[in-house]
Parts: structure tokens; C-alpha cells; sequence
């Protein structure tokens, strides 16, 4: 028996805002104790990231499929796995569950709460970049959907080398995107900067679920 869409849209707020404060506070940890190097401060976030995502799709994924990212929702509706009518109750728990992640680790961090990022992510290749990203993330997506127990893995694991293999560091989420775009810190990204973002991560999603359509 499925949950009530209220219940789902709590579980994708709640778990949206703990993926963004293990993103944005593990950035702000890392920046604190990699002592300039940036290296090390990005395998220390990418970790964090890695690590809460496995598990929060673990713990949400029952309850409401753990999406936590509005391209994975229009994907999953695409595809008549979630109905469109409950799509817009998503993606607004998502977005607003990333701010509130976001926030939450500003307070931890002691960090101003409200502010915009002055992190330049810009330019053609960083464009690419986030189509690849999500491309990638969807195609895992789909491609373990028959094997429920292993998406939570899949993802960590796909999301894990994505910080590395592309050079924005793999966003891959529109929500992810416009709540960084908040935080001025380690994890930041410009907000004039979001628009390209988002609309790459939408077409690298689109171009995934049609290509898995045809390959099953």
C-alpha cells in the first residue's frame, strides 16, 4: 500500500533537506580543514555526499521512491511511474526542502543564514558537464530499476565519481542547483549561473529516459 501523497511529500522534503545539509556542510567542514587544499576538500565532500545519499535513499526510498531531485520526478512521471497531478507537490518539497537543508547548515556552521553565492560555474563545458552528470544519473536510475535494493548503492556510488569525472562537480539536480546558489560557501554556485544548469540537467534526464525507453 502506497503512502498518501502528503506523507511522500514530507518524506522528499525531509530527505531533500538532509542531502543539502551533508553537501553544503561537509563543503563548509572540508573548506575549514583541508588548509587550502582543494583537493582534499572535495573528496571529503564528495564522501559526505556519497555516504548521506545511500542512505537517504535507503530510508525515503519506501515511503516515496527517495527522488530528491525534481529532474528524477518528471522522469519517473514520463514514464507513469508517479502521476502528474502529484508532480507539482514534489518538486516543491524538494525545492523548499533543499533551501531548508541548506539553512540548517548555515545555523551548524554558524555561517549568516540568508545569502547568495558569488561562486562562478559558468561556460560551455560546465553546461556539458551537468547534461553528462544527470545523463549518467538517470541512466543508473533506470537501468537498476529492476533491482530495487541496489539504487540506493548505484546512486551513491554513480554520484561518488561524478564530483570527480566532471568539471562541475555534478550537480545534477535542479533543486541541488537553486538552494547552492543560496550558500556562499565551499558548495556555492552563482545564481546567474543556475538557469544553464538546470536547463542541462533537464535535457541530460530527457536524453537518458528516452534512450532507456528504446533499450527496454
Amino acid at each position: 500500500m502506497h503512502a498518501s501523497l502528503n506523507r511522500r511529500i514530507v518524506a522528499e522534503a525531509t530527505g531533500t533537506a538532509m542531502l543539502l545539509a551533508a553537501v553544503v556542510g561537509s563543503g563548509i567542514m572540508a573548506d575549514r580543514l583541508s588548509g587550502g587544499n582543494q583537493a582534499i576538500a572535495l573528496l571529503a565532500n564528495t564522501i559526505a555526499t556519497g555516504a548521506a545519499l545511500v542512505a537517504l535513499i535507503l530510508t525515503f526510498g519506501s515511503i516515496s521512491g527517495a527522488h530528491f531531485n525534481p529532474a528524477v520526478t518528471l522522469a519517473d512521471a514520463s514514464q507513469g511511474g508517479l502521476a502528474w497531478r502529484e508532480v507539482p507537490g514534489y518538486v516543491i518539497a524538494q525545492c523548499g526542502g533543499a533551501v531548508l537543508g541548506v539553512w540548517m547548515a548555515h545555523a551548524m556552521f554558524e555561517q549568516r543564514l540568508f545569502m547568495l553565492s558569488l561562486r562562478e560555474r559558468s561556460g560551455p563545458a560546465q553546461m556539458f558537464s551537468e547534461f553528462v552528470a544527470t545523463f549518467g544519473l538517470l541512466a543508473v536510475i533506470w537501468g537498476c530499476s529492476r533491482r530495487a535494493a541496489v539504487v540506493p548503492f548505484a546512486v551513491g556510488a554513480y554520484i561518488t565519481a561524478a564530483y570527480w569525472f566532471t568539471a562541475s562537480t555534478s550537480f545534477a539536480n535542479p533543486a541541488v542547483t537553486f538552494a547552492r546558489a543560496l550558500s556562499d560557501t565551499f558548495a556555492g554556485i552563482r545564481p546567474i549561473d543556475v538557469p544553464g544548469f538546470v536547463v542541462a540537467q533537464l535535457v541530460g534526464a530527457l536524453a537518458a529516459t528516452v534512450l532507456f525507453r528504446w533499450l527496454r
